[in-house]
């Protein structure tokens, strides 16, 4: 089972952890027992003993040694940690989810949540995009696209904003092309086939901020790559506007261009030169002294201007280290699909994983000048912030606009990722066909993966251009069985895998209206937000635009009369050659426009039976019409009757 995998993988890197935690004990002792003997032993010297020196030059050493051992061995638990949280978070989809109403329910959430290496119950992931639910899209709604227990909510392994952004985009009920569409049916394929790959991924972007921004800084390196007044600063030595004026923008360097090409090799080697002498008696030392004098002094000038050339890496040289490690991952990886491969050939291609490296080692150089004796000595000694800027600025000069397209492929991944999860979770699915022709839908074995796998109930579906009218009795499977195929569909346009045995369709726009509201405020009703639902599908219906259209309950929010008579009509309207309409009802007067009708209208019903007087449901879908309710049954459970 795929879940075993994870279990594995779990347990592998419990013991890996404790391992790490115990090493990493004897590692504080050891560097303890270290800086205290070297204290002893500077203290002997003080008492004459010369060796006493020696030995505690040597401890210190080992002293630091050991520091540097003790950062590594953090940074990897903190590796080790993420790995653990992302396998938490698989293993959570597989498991049926907790309801608020369970005893403990809460007590057990809460308790995962305070520890990351406990699954938590999927539909408590923080990252549900509800942000992302148009307000003008009602399908978002109907088919639980995003939101609280959404397919978002489900699906998501994004940790960057962008990344996330176009997931959400991809959850579409318009199809793209079919091109864009296989294209990311063989990126996810990639990874449900390769687990450890796709966990390895993830684990190191679990490292990175929750909703990680990269848009402030690929937006300040993209501008800053230009000259102040927009062009390339080739181009703009003058900083003359097009129009004549000046451009009041002042450079980010100001006229210390020559500096950094020159000034800030040479005024350092003189100022040591001057000093090395000074010492021998050559020169005075008030030469020297004026050097370095000179060197903090404009770099105290120019503090203002390199202060904002370096704005855009202030805290970022972490999180560009994540990047540079994600994209190394992705550069050394063996992939089989041409998805990923040919963006693992952009990324080598532009030495993306190195340049990254560069740019946040330069980004760590830059933050240390937020210290102030740091910045004093350091300027002092080496102009360090001309230093800085003159490497800052070639790899802005090089790289800057390139670093959109790097952080973009990086934002795919999580895309793809985030659409194998149910390929991953679930031991039933399969990557949906794309079929050419008039509108057809067919599957077999279709199930939502917002129910647990052990839960959920398969069936089958084979629908072409036409309207199927579905009856059932209250809690049948009606309304599920809609969204679970128009769902379906939507994840068949963002290339996911979709949890059935077969699953084939025509690209067609899904339309529905399965949860229409009331809105107080706009002074809407029920029916009255129906019928503007019904309304959008009639006249896309016109466009001659493919469409699958879900309908439950219709026009539940009016009388029987008008209701039914509504119904027949708007079914007639919409039943068209480009169209495939799903309609489910409690009338059964709208069973008998499949006779006489001309029109390609079939009935399909669910349907329950009794035991023990105990109402029971097998949730399948059988050809023909429904022939028994259970609303008086169930009046009298609830005691009403």
């Amino acid at each position: 089972m795929k879940c075993d995998f994870y279990k594995r993988e779990r347990e592998a890197s419990l013991a890996r952890l404790a391992a790490m935690k115990k090493r990493a004990g004897r590692i504080v002792l050891l560097r303890s027992l270290a800086f205290i003997a070297a204290v002893f032993a500077f203290a002997a010297s003080r008492d004459g003993h010369a060796a006493g020196t020696i030995l505690g030059i040597l401890l210190l050493a080992l002293f630091v040694l050991l520091v540097r051992r003790h950062q590594r061995a953090r940074r990897a638990q903190a590796r080790e940690a993420a790995r653990l949280a992302v396998i938490a978070d698989c293993l959570a989809r597989f498991a049926p989810a907790r309801t608020m109403q369970e005893p403990g329910a809460k007590e057990a959430a809460a308790a995962a949540m305070a520890d990351e290496t406990k699954p938590l119950d999927w539909k408590r992931f923080l990252d549900d995009g509800t942000a992302y639910r148009k307000k003008a899209g009602p399908q978002d709604t109907d088919l639980h696209l995003f939101g609280a227990a959404s397919l978002y909510q489900f699906l998501s392994c994004a940790r960057t904003k962008a990344g996330r952004e176009r997931l959400a985009a991809a959850l579409s009920p318009v199809p793209p092309a079919k091109e864009t569409i296989r294209a990311r049916q063989d990126g996810a394929r990639e990874f449900i086939d390769a687990p450890a790959l796709a966990l390895g991924l993830l684990t190191l972007a679990r490292l990175l901020p929750d909703g990680h921004d990269t848009a402030p800084i690929v937006r300040a390196l993209a501008s800053d790559a230009e000259s102040p007044c927009g062009k390339p600063a080739a181009q703009d030595a003058s900083h003359v506007r097009s129009d004549g004026a000046a451009c009041n923008k002042t450079p980010l360097i100001g006229t210390a261009g020559t500096m950094l090409s020159f000034g800030r090799i040479l005024l350092p080697i003189l100022s040591f030169s001057a000093l090395a002498l000074a010492a021998i008696g050559a020169i005075d030392i008030v030469v020297p002294g004026l050097l370095f004098a000179l060197q903090i002094t404009l770099a105290l000038a120019f503090l203002h201007q390199n202060s904002a050339l370096f704005a855009p890496l202030r805290g970022a040289s972490r999180a560009l280290a994540r990047y540079e490690a994600l994209f190394a991952a992705i550069e050394s990886a063996s992939f089989a699909g041409s998805t990923m491969r040919a963006m693992q050939a952009a990324l080598k291609k532009d030495g993306a994983a190195h340049s990254l490296r560069r740019l946040a080692t330069i980004a760590a150089c830059a933050g240390q000048r937020a210290n102030l004796f740091f910045f004093l000595i350091a300027n002092t000694l080496f102009l360090w912030d001309f230093q800085c800027a003159a490497r800052f600025l070639r790899w802005r000069t090089k790289h800057g606009t390139r670093l959109a397209a790097w952080l973009g492929a990086w934002a795919e991944t999580e895309v793809l990722l985030s659409l194998a999860t149910i390929g991953q979770t679930r031991e039933a699915s399969t990557f949906p066909v794309l079929l050419d022709g008039a509108p057809r839908l067919m599957a077999k074995g279709v199930t939502t993966p917002l129910i647990a796998e052990s839960a959920a109930v398969p069936n089958d579906a084979d629908f072409s251009a036409g309207t199927a009218i579905i009856t059932g009795s209250n809690m049948s499977g009606k309304t599920t069985y809609l969204r679970t195929l128009a769902a379906s569909a939507v994840l068949a346009y963002a290339g996911a895998p979709v949890c059935a045995a077969s699953f084939a369709l025509t690209p067609m726009t899904v339309l529905t209206s399965i949860q229409a509201n009331d809105d107080l405020s706009r002074g809407i009703s029920t029916f009255y937000a129906e019928l503007l639902r019904i309304k959008q599908m009639v006249e896309a219906t016109q466009e001659g635009t493919p469409l699958l259209l879900a309908i439950d309950e219709i026009f539940k929010g009016t009388n029987s009369a008008d209701r039914i008579t509504g119904a027949k009509a708007t079914i007639r309207r919409l039943t068209q050659e480009t169209n495939i309409t799903l309609v489910t009802t409690h009338d059964f007067e709208l069973c008998d426009l499949t006779s006489g009708s001309g029109l390609p209208i079939q009935n399909y019903h669910f349907e329950e039976h009794y035991e023990a007087d105990q109402i029971r449901f097998d949730f399948k879908l059988k050809e023909g019409r429904c022939h028994t309710t259970n609303a008086k049954y169930l009046l009298k459970m609830a005691g009403i009757l």
